[in-house]
Order: C-alpha cells, then sequence, then structure tokens
C-alpha cells in the first residue's frame, strides 16, 4: 500500500478474489503503482489471485478492465488450508464414510490426496468432475 500517504492495510477472506468487496478495493488501488496488494496464502488456478501472482497487467471486473500497476507481493506460506498429512491424521480419528469426495483443492494435489487416503485409510474417495452430481447417503 501507499507508504508515504499512510497506507490502508486490507485483510480479506473473498475467495482468492473472486467476489466480495476486496474487489472494490482491488479496482481502486491496482491502478496506483504507489501502491502494493499482497496476496497472502494459496491462490488457485483460475482466480484473480492467481493472475495477480503470474503478473496480470490487467484484470477484468466489473464488466472493465483494470489496469495492474500496483505491485504484487505474493506471500502463499500463511494458507489456512490443512496439508495433506494433517487431513489423513484429522481422517483418521472418523468412522469410516461410505465414500470420501475431495472437492476442493488443485487436480494434481486432490488426486494425490484421493490415492493417499486409499491406501493408507482403505476408504473410497472420489474428485467428482466439475459440474458432477453425486447421491449422499
Amino acid at each position: 500500500m501507499n507508504s508515504t500517504d499512510g497506507p490502508a492495510v486490507i485483510v480479506s477472506s473473498a475467495g482468492m478474489a473472486t467476489g466480495g468487496r476486496v474487489l472494490h478495493h482491488l479496482r481502486r488501488l491496482l491502478p496506483d503503482p504507489r501502491n502494493t496488494v499482497v496476496v497472502v496464502g494459496f491462490a488457485a488456478a483460475g482466480t484473480r489471485a492467481r493472475d495477480l501472482v503470474d503478473g496480470a497487467r490487467v484484470l477484468k471486473m466489473f464488466g472493465e478492465y483494470v489496469p495492474v500497476r500496483a505491485e504484487v507481493a505474493d506471500v502463499p506460506h500463511f494458507s489456512a488450508h490443512a496439508d495433506a498429512e494433517q487431513i489423513v491424521d484429522w481422517l483418521r480419528g472418523a468412522p469410516a464414510p461410505h465414500a470420501t469426495y475431495l472437492v476442493h483443492g488443485e487436480p494434481a494435489a486432490s488426486g494425490a490426496l484421493r490415492d493417499r487416503i486409499d491406501r493408507e485409510l482403505g476408504w473410497t474417495a472420489v474428485v467428482p468432475r466439475s459440474g458432477e452430481a453425486v447421491l449422499v447417503r
């Protein structure tokens, strides 16, 4: 943020800049090269946060293109997501379900976790395709 004029700090949990009030802040802050936008935590592919981290020079929001002149800093180490080890440890304490559905994460990571749940816990684990409907009993 602008360090010479008393910068604002905006903390957002708005889905990796896919919606919410953070978009209004980004639209205002991104065009000014005196500002810094810090992306904290994991930024998934296909999100505005990932586009920023990857060096996008323009972002589309509210039907308009917003230039990215602000500095963008990536701090992925503060993700609140549990890692695979923590997830498997947590699952060990639960009774085996009929099926486990992994619906969050990058495809490669979800597939690896599915395989690990199958191998270490002996559970049926599935990564549904986008738009796939399942009957949960």
